[in-house]
């Protein structure tokens, strides 16, 4: 017997966004009314309505005491170029830089980064909206293949170029050596970190 299916117009990212906001609203509004005790935390908790400063923006955000940068970027904050792989700090797609320094957004509690630089590949733009050597790099050595690990190889050659701008090809190996690629295009992948360095 035949039975038709209608696709739901919700999809999973907006259903995940939702439930997320409608979190972040009862919390806020848990807050604006004053808390349990005078508007105060209770003693031992986590305060939970921080400021981040991310892409060179002060973003308040709700955040829960055992929750990592990556869930707070993707689906609080709506950059989605942070992308989440492995979840445990294998893979390499959730890269960012804090402090300009390469780091694994998903093996990072956001409580932790307070008062600390955070930058994603949204942040690397120019102000006229042009592209970062690295990210042009990329494209000139055809580095993104299915492209799903692409912004965190951009944020390491980045967080590399940063601590050493003119790296051998080892040294620039070494760096990249936490991004896994599914495509196996790490060749093209390294051959861009060394143009953008020569074009530094």
């Amino acid at each position: 017997m035949d039975i038709e299916f209608q696709r739901d117009p919700v999809s999973r990212r907006r259903f995940i966004k939702s439930v997320i906001a409608s979190g972040a609203v009862a919390s806020a509004a848990y807050y604006l009314s004053g808390c349990s005790d005078g508007g105060a935390p209770a003693a031992g908790s986590v305060e939970r309505l921080i400021t981040l400063k991310v892409n060179g923006q002060d973003r308040r955000v709700d955040v829960l005491p055992n929750e990592t940068l990556a869930m707070t970027l993707r689906y609080k904050l709506g950059l989605t170029g942070t992308k989440l792989g492995c979840d445990r700090g294998e893979c390499g797609a959730c890269t960012v830089l804090i402090n300009d320094v390469a780091h694994n957004s998903c093996s990072m509690l956001t409580h932790g980064v307070r008062g600390r630089a955070v930058t994603t590949v949204e942040g690397l733009e120019g102000t006229n909206g042009e592209l970062h050597p690295v990210q042009q790099a990329m494209i000139d050595e055809l580095g993104p293949q299915c492209g799903f690990c692409t912004p965190g190889q951009v944020m390491s050659a980045v967080g590399l170029l940063k601590a050493n701008p003119k790296p051998t090809r080892d040294e620039a190996r070494h760096a990249m050596a936490g991004n896994l690629c599914r495509c196996g295009a790490y060749d093209h992948y390294l051959n861009a970190v060394m143009r953008a360095a020569k074009s530094a």
